[in-house]
């Protein structure tokens, strides 16, 4: 297939990474709704930063058609906004003299393989709604530590994908040296030696 310099625009809701963010940002917008006292500006961080996440796959995502270097900034700021959202979670537990569950754990291990089978936003509020909040934030701790990774793997993708083939500019480059009539070079002229 021809390269082309607008490639097609992939469909950002079939990435697993932000379906993940979605279930994330959707658990967070309801457990401080819930959990968390309005006026608390940990309330309007934490919903931030689960936003954040999200809607900065889907602007990566967008910004791929004509900037590389954009596309893997913004996944990193997506990354890194789900860290800031991890540590408010883990802090809750800590502060709340809530235990985090413990990989080995029973519970740690059910809710991994839960996330590991389900993106589907629908499912994980069917289960929060009937949970308590140490719960629900350790259930939300293993989906961010989860999406992390798979953004992780993401930007190794993006990355890889620039070294081999470069970015808009270079693409332009390529496809208007392409474009370029060649024509055939003159034969060589004979030159006259005098006798």
């Amino acid at each position: 297939m021809a390269e082309q310099l607008i490639p097609k625009r992939s469909d950002y809701k079939k990435l697993i990474s932000y379906q993940k963010a979605d279930v994330i940002f959707q658990i967070t917008y309801f457990f401080c709704s819930h959990f968390i006292k309005p006026g608390d500006r940990t309330r309007d961080q934490m919903v931030q930063a689960a936003r954040s996440g999200k809607q900065n796959i889907v602007e990566g995502c967008a910004a791929s058609l004509t900037s590389a270097k954009t596309e893997i900034k913004l996944i990193a700021v997506a990354k890194a906004s789900l860290l800031e959202l991890l540590e408010d979670y883990e802090d809750f537990l800590k502060v709340n003299s809530a235990p985090q569950w413990q990989p080995g754990s029973v519970e740690f291990e059910y809710m991994k393989k839960l996330g590991a089978e389900h993106n589907d936003a629908q499912f994980f509020m069917s289960l929060v709604e009937t949970r308590p909040a140490a719960t629900i934030a350790n259930m939300c701790i293993i989906l961010i530590k989860q999406a992390d990774y798979l953004l992780f793997k993401q930007l190794k993708s993006l990355e890889k994908s620039f070294l081999e083939h470069g970015g808009f500019t270079e693409r332009m480059y390529r496809l208007r040296s392409n474009s370029r009539p060649t024509y055939p070079s003159s034969p060589d002229k004979k030159q006259k030696t005098d006798k």
